[in-house]
């Protein structure tokens, strides 16, 4: 492995993930979560059931719809729909999908130090923000966030898997040796950007999506794969 130093003075590319990475993301989710279960007020399952079930909703959703809030609040809808003993009526639609909208309404909130931090890696490194999910989406969260001058382009992919990455490293032409993903999930940045033969970066976040959660692979020789506790501590080894 390439010592600190050398990661510091050797240009790297940095593939960076938003959501959970540079600002929070599924905290609102969660905080939605937590009403709907609450509204549904089911008097046979109990909450963890009634999440289990819409665990099992979502990512039957994704498959169709993508990922986004248009998809979570289908999720949402369909979960009543299933578990309700009262029939969907215009009122209780607008209502559970109520309960989605508020997430679109939530300010950005930048994650401890991430604008200083972007501001060092890019003074010496190639930083491209790599995202997935609804390109509006994404790319108003980015507007909004005030960080788009940190990055030199940005990349909002249906799904991040191994052929995502593959394709990243062939439109802008990158090394794989000193290209990196840098991100909060084992599913989406880590593990599928290993098995395209590239480095990552893990920095966890306490409140990552269960549908995001995965064990991390082992990188192969010679590619990288750090754990760092903070985002700040990126400037610190690239």
């Amino acid at each position: 492995m390439l010592p600190k130093a050398a990661l510091k003075t050797n240009r790297q590319t940095l593939m960076i993930d938003a959501d959970d990475t540079l600002w929070e993301n599924n905290i609102y989710f969660e905080r939605a979560i937590a009403s709907f279960i609450s509204f549904l007020n089911h008097h046979h399952f109990t909450p963890a059931q009634v999440r289990e079930t819409l665990n099992e909703i979502e990512h039957e959703h994704i498959g169709t719809l993508g990922y986004g809030l248009h998809s979570f609040t289908a999720a949402l809808v369909a979960t009543f729909e299933r578990l309700s003993v009262e029939p969907m009526t215009p009122a209780l639609r607008e209502a559970v999908q109520g309960i989605a909208q508020v997430i679109a309404e939530q300010p950005i909130e930048l994650l401890t130090h991430v604008p200083p931090t972007l501001g060092e890696l890019r003074s010496r490194h190639q930083l491209l923000l790599v995202t997935k999910g609804c390109p509006v989406e994404q790319t108003g969260k980015l507007s909004r966030s005030g960080l788009e001058a940190y990055f030199e382009a940005v990349e909002v992919v249906a799904e991040k898997n191994a052929e995502s990455y593959d394709a990243i490293v062939e439109k802008f032409g990158l090394d794989r040796g000193s290209t990196w993903m840098v991100g909060n999930s084992p599913k989406s940045d880590i593990n599928p950007a290993i098995a395209a033969g590239l480095n990552a970066v893990f920095i966890p976040h306490a409140k990552t999506w269960v549908l995001e959660e995965a064990e991390l692979c082992v990188a192969p020789e010679p590619q990288r794969l750090l754990t760092l506790e903070r985002f700040q501590l990126l400037s610190e080894v690239f």
